[in-house]
């Protein structure tokens, strides 16, 4: 596991590329062999086996890790002040006939339906979850929260937590637990007529407005109450009444928060930036190359990009502490490892060797710099 990790991570997340990779010096080295008269590492066939051994509950088991990871290195500089949780879905394509793909409408493919949970202040990644690819977005997004949950009032009794999601998770079952369990929320509703309705009046606002000012775009935001027919009571609405030269716009934000309504929003469509980590998930970290026949052994290999994630998260996080700017994944890993060098084995040590000036070399003497009792403690 450790060598299929460290290639993901590496860039090469292909099972095939173990053939070539299981005599590197160096990935021997990190896998805890010599580089030179240690055994080789793992083949493909082997790589395979092992992924199409895994079950269900070893898949649970992973998850509960992955989580006790986050809850770790989340409390390493001491109790947080609040938590954060962002859930969204992405799309995963399949190859073929794979246990558990189906055709998504709304996507127009053929598909899984991963489900994926960051923490909004530290865009650690808590939780992938593979679904079957008709799924509605928030399939297992209770069961999920429910255990993030438990784990984080256990871990720090009485933190606040807070829900972020798009309207993909507007269901009453959500809101019910968050309001049990007193769970701040801010979950994106679909347009319909009633909700229109209402947001009316400040729409023609805004439009009058931006007649009157000639201005390109005027935002106004405001807020209902508003039942739906599967609510059992009213619930706080916020919505932004938008006139831009293409026409109005309307978004609507069910919310049990009494935050003011503009600032509300705003921290609402700041869930955007999830965007950017789900694509160093499935772009840098190749989270999408999920292409074995298994439904859990595709669930494996989702938490195996999960752990190059966090190893690339990790070196970007130091980084970014010792001053450096912020990286995309892939970026850094150019810098970081796709670096040449030499590896020796001499009688007592091996030795690593890189150019005395490459293009990398700023941010490897940052991570060179950075204290050894830091560095121990990270892992």
């Amino acid at each position: 596991m450790r060598q299929r990790v460290f290639q993901i991570a590496c860039g090469y997340e292909d099972q095939d590329d173990a053939d070539a990779l299981r005599t590197d010096p160096l990935l021997k080295l990190v896998c805890g062999r010599l580089p030179e008269t240690g055994t080789d590492l793992a083949s493909q066939p082997t790589m395979s086996r092992l992924e199409n051994a895994v079950d269900r509950r070893a898949c649970a088991e992973m998850a509960n890790a992955l989580l006790d990871r986050y809850v770790r290195e989340r409390g390493r500089a001491g109790r947080p002040p609040r938590i954060r949780l962002d859930f969204d879905s992405t799309d995963d394509p399949v190859h073929g006939d794979q246990e558990g793909e189906a055709y998504h409408a709304y996507y127009g493919q053929h598909m899984y339906h991963p489900l994926l949970v960051f923490d909004s202040d530290t865009d650690q990644l808590i939780t992938a979850i593979l679904r079957p690819g008709n799924a509605h977005a928030s399939h297992g997004a209770l069961i999920v929260l429910k255990r993030v949950t438990a784990a984080l009032r256990q871990r720090w009794p009485g933190i606040p937590i807070e829900l972020r999601a798009d309207s993909g998770f507007a269901v009453p079952a959500l809101y019910e637990y968050c309001e049990a369990q007193e769970i701040t929320y801010r979950i994106g509703l679909i347009p319909n007529s009633r909700l229109e309705a209402l947001a009316a009046p400040l729409l023609a606002q805004a439009q009058a407005a931006r007649t009157e000012t000639g201005q390109e775009k005027v935002r106004l935001v405001g807020e209902t109450t508003y039942r739906a027919g599967s609510w059992p009571r009213e619930r706080r609405v916020v919505f932004k009444a938008e006139a831009l030269a293409k026409g109005p716009n309307t978004r609507f934000v069910v919310t049990n928060s009494d935050q003011a309504a503009a600032a509300l929003y705003d921290a609402y469509v700041d869930r955007g930036e999830a965007e950017q980590w789900i694509k160093d998930y499935k772009l840098a970290c190749k989270a999408d190359r999920l292409s074995d026949c298994r439904f859990w052994a595709n669930q494996f290999r989702l938490f195996l990009h999960a752990a190059a994630y966090w190893l690339l998260d990790t070196l970007r996080r130091w980084l970014e502490a010792a001053g450096a700017a912020r990286r995309q994944l892939d970026t850094l890993r150019l810098q970081i490892l796709k670096v040449g060098g030499r590896v020796r084995q001499l009688l007592t040590r091996v030795c690593l060797h890189l150019a005395s000036s490459h293009p990398g070399q700023p941010p490897w003497q940052l991570l060179a710099d950075r204290p050894t009792t830091l560095m121990n403690n990270s892992g």
